[in-house]
């Protein structure tokens, strides 16, 4: 009898890939699923950040591991410092949700605060990083040689050179955030704390736990001032019963906890005009100066006297890479971890698409491919989508006004998400190249 092995193998082969296929999935569905129990049984709650993330769980994965080891793990900085770093990126771009994210786990982790009354009560050391964060959130071209020579020879206020590479990369990494905060439209949907029962905000989940497995930290306490619009529950396309279930539990235990806070408030006295003292760091303005400076065209035709940043004369390949990962161990790595799951994302762009984004995004920048054409990114990049990108990337806080085509929608929610994951981290790479850059010139002088 002769068997037709072909025939018979490929409805198997099929099966076996549907099942692997399936396999996969339920993998993906599993690793959502754990980081957001850990952060359940950590906080009771899940940042809104990474709920519009968790489409997209690898790329999710590396950024809390990123994300968790420049804000918690050994460094250079101590913990308030990094916290209040990360506040005065998110005020350059009016982000409310980080500022306050950040002035609670400043606080949380031992944080004066006073320095949460503005910019003016901070030491003179976080003022100095004034300058730089400026200019790398709206001009990075303009970062130079000579501001790094100011942070590290301040006299006795001065910084390390492994303090100000820390200090830049958080710098960076809130920047680029707050792109990804606007463009997924979280900012809008926050709603500002108004009291707690020791008239400071109460510390929140940190995501960055429970990507690292830290679910040991003390529930802190509840009251009325723990309420937090969040967007929506997780994304459809994750089976989360349970954790809904689970959602619902804790949100009925919080109800219950600020009712029997609300019984006692009346048995107490406060003093109101302490209490709102302590609650200005809600308006980030008050952690800026020179609020007028902002986003500028990098190529004028009646102004081209800026220098293109060239790939191929400093790249985070061959340049960046080696000179933070010596100088800031091991975050080398996360970074470019980072970089790279970002642009392997499953998605409906081409390869030759996500490219035009990336480059478009570094164009605008300041920042040229000399063996790109240019001309791809007009004809893979529909207008609209060339204007979003301009708009989340450049001056994302402005997004909120109709000027901006914020409403751009044409993709489905997970594929938007995914170019303002490629915006936020195309535009962190590109301040990074521009600060190593600048670094490795004072190195080198």
């Amino acid at each position: 009898m002769i068997i037709c092995t072909n025939k018979m193998e490929y409805p198997l082969r099929t099966q076996c890939q549907r099942v692997q296929k399936q396999v996969m999935v339920n993998g993906e569905k599993e690793r959502v699923s754990l980081l957001f129990r850990k952060a359940l049984i950590s906080r009771g709650s899940v940042d809104a950040v990474s709920q519009q993330m968790a489409s997209h769980p690898q790329y999710l994965e590396s950024f809390l591991r990123t994300q968790h080891y420049i804000l918690h793990m050994d460094g250079p900085l101590p913990l308030p410092y990094r916290h209040y770093i990360a506040i005065m990126a998110a005020a350059r771009h009016h982000c409310n949700y980080l500022v306050y994210l950040h002035s609670a786990q400043f606080l949380r982790v031992g944080g004066d605060p006073l320095w949460l009354q503005g910019l003016e009560a901070a030491p003179p050391r976080l003022r100095l990083l004034n300058h730089i964060n400026k200019v790398l959130a709206h001009q990075p071209w303009l970062t130079a040689c000579q501001h790094i020579q100011t942070l590290l020879k301040a006299g006795e206020q001065c910084w390390s050179l492994a303090e100000l590479v820390q200090a830049v990369v958080i710098l960076a990494h809130c920047h680029s955030l707050c792109s990804f905060v606007f463009g997924c439209d979280t900012d809008s949907d926050f709603v500002p704390l108004s009291k707690s029962p020791n008239g400071t905000p109460p510390p929140t989940f940190c995501p960055c736990d429970a990507a690292n497995g830290n679910t040991a930290v003390p529930q802190p306490p509840a009251g009325p001032a723990d309420r937090i619009t969040r967007r929506r529950s997780l994304d459809s396309s994750c089976d989360m019963a349970g954790l809904k279930e689970r959602i619902q539990k804790s949100q009925e235990e919080r109800e219950k906890r600020e009712e029997r806070f609300l019984q006692t408030q009346t048995l107490q006295q406060t003093d109101a005009e302490d209490e709102e003292e302590i609650l200005c760091f809600a308006d980030p303005s008050r952690f800026i100066t020179d609020p007028d400076f902002c986003y500028q065209e990098f190529a004028r035709r009646e102004e081209d006297h800026f220098q293109v940043f060239r790939v191929q004369d400093y790249s985070w390949e061959d340049h960046g890479f080696s000179l933070v990962n010596r100088l800031y161990s091991d975050i080398g790595h996360l970074l470019d971890n980072r970089f790279r799951s970002v642009t392997t994302l499953p998605s409906l762009h081409s390869p030759d698409s996500k490219r035009a984004i990336w480059n478009y995004i570094h164009c605008v920048l300041g920042i040229r491919y000399d063996d790109y054409d240019y001309g791809e990114v007009n004809q893979l990049l529909e207008r609209d989508l060339r204007l979003y990108i301009k708009a989340v990337a450049c001056f994302p806080d402005a997004t909120r006004t109709p000027v901006c085509p914020l409403s751009w929608t044409p993709l489905k929610t997970s594929e938007r998400i995914f170019v303002n994951l490629l915006i936020m981290e195309a535009r962190l790479q590109a301040e990074l190249l521009y600060a190593l850059r600048a670094i490795t010139q004072y190195m080198i002088a």
